[in-house]
């Protein structure tokens, strides 16, 4: 089983979006995908509770570390994490994870809060130094606004790939309402979200 981390400290940086949208996606590619939540709030596993049983289907993992199991398994798990995610805690969760898409919103107050994460785990702080596959997603992204190109300005001064800009739109929260994702509503509605996830799926199945 290979896992997927999403994480980022920061409360409302998107991490709950992302993850289960990447699940919905990793699923629509005909995927074997399950959702793991360790946060308290469990919005991941609300949203998966709600999800119609004739789409694509994304199961739910509810512990244990996912490297314990079958190695010809070769499914996925997405790991949603909690907002303050640090210390030991933070370390355990890195320990679980092939790769890590770290969300992050164009606002003053979310780069200032993600620039200690990124710096201590391009450090090796955190991972101690073990090999460590991360990327950036920006989250709520208008191209237009001086917020996105500040913040393009801030991922560019680290060593990480930036996957993809997910355009701000309401389309997100209305999919979540009934447990689905952009790759579940009709083309007409979210071909340009889909096609925005592209690089950030094809990142997360490479190497395989």
């Amino acid at each position: 089983m290979r896992a997927i981390l999403v994480a980022n400290p920061k409360g409302g940086s998107g991490k709950t979006t992302v993850a289960t949208n990447l699940a919905a996606g990793l699923a629509a590619a005909q995927e074997q995908v399950y959702l793991w939540d360790i946060d308290r709030q469990k919005s991941a596993l609300t949203w998966l509770s709600i999800r119609p049983d004739h789409l694509p289907r994304v199961a739910r993992l509810d512990g244990g570390d996912p490297k314990d199991r079958d190695s010809t398994d070769r499914s996925w798990v997405v790991i949603d994490t909690p907002a303050g995610l640090h210390g030991k805690n933070l370390e355990h969760a890195l320990r679980l994870a092939d790769k890590v898409i770290i969300p992050v919103q164009p606002s003053v107050f979310d780069m200032a809060a993600t620039r200690d994460f990124l710096d201590a785990l391009l450090s090796g702080q955190v991972h101690h130094g073990r090999r460590l596959t991360a990327g950036v997603v920006g989250v709520r992204v208008d191209p237009r606004t001086r917020a996105a190109a500040t913040l393009e300005a801030f991922l560019k001064q680290y060593d990480l790939p930036i996957l993809a800009y997910l355009r701000d739109t309401v389309l997100y929260t209305n999919a979540a309402f009934l447990g689905q994702s952009v790759f579940d509503l009709p083309r007409y509605l979210a071909e340009r979200d889909a096609e925005q996830w592209k690089p950030v799926i094809d990142w997360v199945r490479g190497g395989r």
